[in-house]
């Protein structure tokens, strides 16, 4: 049931960019920041809902509203905006070798009409998932670290978020490479 769903999902987005123009994907299989932007377009336009990070917490005061952060929502495949940035083993530590994706994620950043970015980390089914949820958080740090030091994106702009193995890409192959991710999604 799970590979109609997607394959109705595939049929749906090819449906939907039958007009629309298409652009060339740079050789290496990464997405252009033509790509990039148009993607936080279509999830700006969506509309993600603004969740509390639990769903029993209930919140009466508008301030304390306004101050809960957003939960990690799931987005479908064809929308999600994932680098795949590579960090070294047991590591959260940005690689040098990564810095060029992000600086483009970072040129459509301030391009885009884009309050708020959240920054997920995702990681592989390998390890525990304690720990893959506290390496997840870590590596969305980093990124957002960057975003902030290096490409002069506001602190405000950005949230990192980490999902650790919750939500791979492959999900009949959990310990896949494809799994270790870095998603961005447009909050508004």
């Amino acid at each position: 049931m799970h590979r109609n769903a997607l394959f109705v999902a595939g049929i749906a987005l090819a449906v939907s960019l039958a007009g629309a123009p298409i652009h060339a994907q740079s050789a290496d299989g990464e997405l252009t920041a033509e790509e990039i932007a148009e993607l936080f377009a279509k999830q700006k336009t969506r509309g993600l809902v603004l969740a509390p990070s639990t769903a029993a917490t209930t919140v009466t005061d508008t301030a304390a509203a306004a101050a809960t952060e957003p939960a990690y929502q799931p987005v479908a495949a064809e929308e999600q905006i994932n680098l795949s940035i590579s960090f070294d083993y047991n590591s959260s530590s940005l690689r040098a070798d990564q810095t060029p994706k992000l600086a483009t994620m970072c040129e459509v950043m301030k391009s885009v009409d884009v309050n708020r970015f959240q920054v997920i980390g995702h990681t592989d089914s390998s390890g525990s998932e304690a720990y893959n949820q506290s390496l997840s958080e870590a590596r969305a740090e980093a990124v957002v670290q960057y975003l902030v030091n290096d490409c002069g994106i506001a602190a405000d702009q950005l949230m990192a978020v980490g999902a650790g193995e919750s939500s791979p890409l492959d999900a009949a192959n959990p310990g896949a490479d494809v799994n270790r991710r870095v998603e961005f999604q447009a909050l508004g």
